[in-house]
């Protein structure tokens, strides 16, 4: 397939099978662990390679990690149980004793634990820089920093991180660049073309699409491929040939998705923009966003997932709001087709920089649902917080 290069016809056609008669148009799942081979020259042909055993992978795997790669500019592609296992198999692959790790203040949390845990106990150093320090990176460099990990926006509070001036700095200390691209995407973020060396998905989201399935990706350069996929065979990781089979479906739909994904996150913002309770709105993709520059500058498109910032409220208010909703559901993760809202406190999880929102922060995931539906159940959610409120008083 690689006379194809629009995006949307690289989703439907990269990883099946083309000109064989009578192959069915999606990869079947395979379920192998045991391989059988005809003879000891076969055998021997395969041993060492991830061809011997089903535990490295099977046609149905490679046909998503195939796909992956393809999209994002990748000369490689592994799958994970999770994408937290992807972060932390990533980060062990290219780090050793001894080492000096910059990891974003606004990164995932479940990272900043595995950093000041696992990471800490086996002598590597972690320092969290301020996301938005750009090229200034440099002044926080060690002789001993091997890596730089990103993710942009963060999954809280949003920040874009100017990737390419973190990458040009990181290559001229002899470190790597690991991004988490989960907001972006293979679509709407071309970590490859902008000086990344490892690019880290979370498939669990809007690549499987369907809050049905746990996945992680990574994404290597052709550099560092070898050195990642060794650890990441030596780990004994592996997905089943079902979970593939339902990530690489879902894969199909991604550009279509997104693009109401976005729109239903900009009908949402604009409405929650005009409540008197609303202080700010977190969403690159918005004018006015603290990001918006460098989002126009970088990305190709936007997904569902933004912020929102109350003034102040009195926690019951809060609560209020979001106990009742019946469009929005109220649980962790997002990526999936439904709408999601939940409370969240970034200013437990910093230690570089300061979270300067003053009231409670929403963090809402903009469904596939109408959009009038998810204002209407917003509007009632904002008059309990009012009544609430009133009742406070």
């Amino acid at each position: 397939m690689n006379h194809l290069h629009s995006t949307d016809t690289v989703l439907a056609h990269e990883g099946r099978s083309h000109g064989q008669p009578g192959s069915p148009v999606n990869p079947p799942v395979y379920r192998q662990s045991t391989l059988l081979f005809h003879g000891t020259d076969a055998l021997d042909a395969v041993r060492g390679t991830p061809l011997a055993y089903g535990r490295h992978g099977s046609p149905t795997t490679r046909a998503l990690e195939k796909a992956l790669a393809r999209l994002e500019g990748a000369h490689a592609a592994l799958l994970t149980p999770s994408g937290l296992s992807a972060i932390t198999t990533a980060l062990l692959a290219v780090l050793n004793p001894g080492d000096h790790l910059l990891m974003a203040d606004s990164t995932y949390d479940p990272t900043r634990s595995f950093c000041d845990e696992t990471l800490a106990r086996l002598g590597i150093a972690t320092t969290y820089y301020d996301p938005t320090i750009g090229a200034d990176i440099a002044s926080l460099m060690q002789p001993n920093t091997r890596a730089v990990f990103a993710e942009s926006p963060g999954s809280l509070t949003f920040e874009v991180q100017d990737i390419p001036a973190i990458s040009r700095v990181a290559h001229r200390h002899g470190a790597v660049v690991l991004l988490d691209n989960t907001w972006g995407t293979p679509l709407n973020f071309r970590s490859f073309s902008h000086g990344v060396d490892v690019s880290i998905h979370a498939a669990t989201k809007y690549i499987a699409g369907h809050s049905d399935v746990l996945m992680g990706a990574i994404l290597t350069t052709e550099a560092l491929a070898p050195k990642v996929t060794r650890f990441y065979r030596q780990l004994g990781m592996t997905v089943s040939g079902d979970d593939a089979y339902l990530a690489l479906r879902g894969l199909r739909t991604l550009s279509v998705r997104l693009e109401r994904h976005q729109r239903n996150a900009h009908v949402l913002t604009d409405w929650l923009s005009q409540q008197p309770e609303v202080a700010r709105i977190l969403y690159p993709a918005r004018p006015g966003d603290a990001g918006h520059a460098l989002w126009q500058r970088d990305f190709t498109g936007a997904c569902g997932l933004f912020g929102v910032v109350l003034h102040p409220q009195a926690d019951e208010a809060v609560r209020a709001l979001l106990d009742g909703m019946t469009c929005f559901g109220m649980g962790y993760s997002w990526g999936g087709f439904e709408s999601l809202i939940i409370p969240s406190n970034p200013a437990r999880h910093r230690t570089a920089t300061q979270w300067s929102g003053t009231g409670p922060l929403l963090r809402i995931h903009a469904g596939l649902e109408h959009p009038d539906d998810m204002i209407a159940d917003l509007a009632a959610g904002f008059a309990r917080m009012r009544a609430a409120a009133l009742a406070e008083a």
